[in-house]
């Protein structure tokens, strides 16, 4: 009798075990948290946001232009501007106002408008800008707005009790693309260097479309542990996107 008591308990213990895990996964569902003509946010996980501007192209149409706000604290650290300075005073708007946060710091993952179109708001509120050192001079060289601090290799960031990396690991999309990730959240940043499921290959004037493989699987092997994928365009995802990339600028 004891025994079957014991393993009814065991049972009924594993069951509310398994309920609360569960419980616990469907918590969180992705939702958008605020939209305009001009901007959308949405909440891809608990303290991470996918921002989405617009850029007119001669190209490509009107593209949308993906970004990143991380949150820990009181604190926020953003990838990617929007395009434009108008987006950007509604984005800093929106953090300060709806998040009650302050933002820590602005990081253009490369030169292109889809980037740092927007950067002069950031400056204007204060807000301090770091970039990798090509993107740095890629801009100089475009008379783009100057992001204000340079790094070599990668960049570590606090925000909140938490920390944020930036790191450069070759060239593709550009000659100076760099790829974000928050590791509280598990989630990565790539930016136009890595591709949406389905996605062509894009704006290639820059591009060094012979190593864009190789570096997109330096940065797989560098983050086993990523959940979410977002990248500059279009749907994010999970590593599949990765893998997706490699296979599409895989040369014989």
């Amino acid at each position: 009798m004891k025994l079957i008591m014991k393993a009814g308990f065991i049972i009924l213990l594993s069951l509310i075990l398994f309920n609360c895990r569960s419980q616990k996964d469907l918590s969180f569902r992705p939702k958008v948290v605020y939209k305009s003509d001009q901007l959308i946010i949405t909440q891809v996980s608990p303290n991470s946001f996918e921002h989405t501007s617009f850029l007119q192209t001669n190209d490509f149409g009107n593209v949308p232009c993906n970004g990143l706000i991380v949150k820990n604290g009181n604190e926020t650290i953003i990838f990617d501007t929007p395009t434009n300075d108008q987006g950007s005073e509604a984005l800093i708007k929106w953090i300060m106002e709806t998040l009650h946060c302050k933002v820590n710091a602005i990081i253009p993952t490369h030169f292109h408008n889809d980037c740092l179109g927007g950067l002069k708001a950031f400056h204007d509120h204060h807000i301090p800008s770091y970039a990798y050192f090509k993107t740095i001079d890629f801009a100089r060289e475009n008379k783009y707005i100057i992001p204000q601090n340079s790094f070599r290799d990668s960049l570590t960031l606090k925000v909140g009790d938490k920390k944020v990396t930036a790191k450069f690991f070759g060239e593709g999309h550009t000659k100076d693309n760099v790829v974000g990730y928050f590791p509280a959240d598990h989630i990565m940043f790539g930016g136009c260097l890595i591709k949406e499921i389905d996605a062509g290959k894009g704006y290639l004037g820059d591009a060094n479309v012979s190593a864009w493989s190789g570096t997109v699987a330096k940065v797989k092997e560098e983050y086993p542990d990523v959940q979410v994928v977002i990248p500059g365009h279009g749907d994010y995802g999970n590593k599949k996107l990765l893998d997706y990339t490699i296979h599409l600028f895989k040369t014989q």
